[in-house]
């Protein structure tokens, strides 16, 4: 059985899934502060406050999970629950597995903007074209 607890380092909120009994704690996911109130602020403008940001894998590839968000207002009672600085997030137990160790943030430059996730956990291969290393059935895109 797991359980939600949260913990503050350096002015932002991690979520951490503890395991019973407490011996194995890992990071599930991180949110920067901009992300959050970015979160916030698409919740208020289109008057869905009571929804949650939902994380979630909708494929993978050789370069890792691609990530998918959306809002829902309905958590399925196998979802992981969590808060970050006022944004609830709901991860389901298929994705946590690829979800862990992830940041979102909300990126906003000459780039254009827009919500980012990263994993360290899951790098690109080295070699061939595209993002995939050109290795795989991809054909290195």
């Amino acid at each position: 059985m797991l359980s939600m607890t949260l913990e503050s380092r350096e002015g932002r909120t991690t979520t951490m899934i503890e395991s019973t009994p407490s011996t194995d704690t890992r990071v599930l996911i991180d949110i920067t502060p901009s992300a959050a109130v970015k979160v916030r602020e698409l919740l208020e403008e289109s008057g869905k406050t009571d929804h949650a940001l939902r994380i979630f894998v909708r494929g993978m590839s050789c370069s890792g999970p691609a990530y998918g968000m959306a809002l829902d207002n309905e958590p399925r009672d196998d979802d992981s629950v969590a808060e970050f600085e006022g944004v609830r997030i709901l991860v389901d137990p298929l994705s946590a597995q690829y979800v862990e160790g992830a940041q979102v943030d909300y990126v906003d430059g000459l780039m254009g903007r827009g919500f980012t996730v990263s994993n360290p956990n899951y790098k690109a291969e080295a070699g061939g074209g595209g993002g995939c290393g050109g290795n795989c059935s991809c054909g290195g895109h």
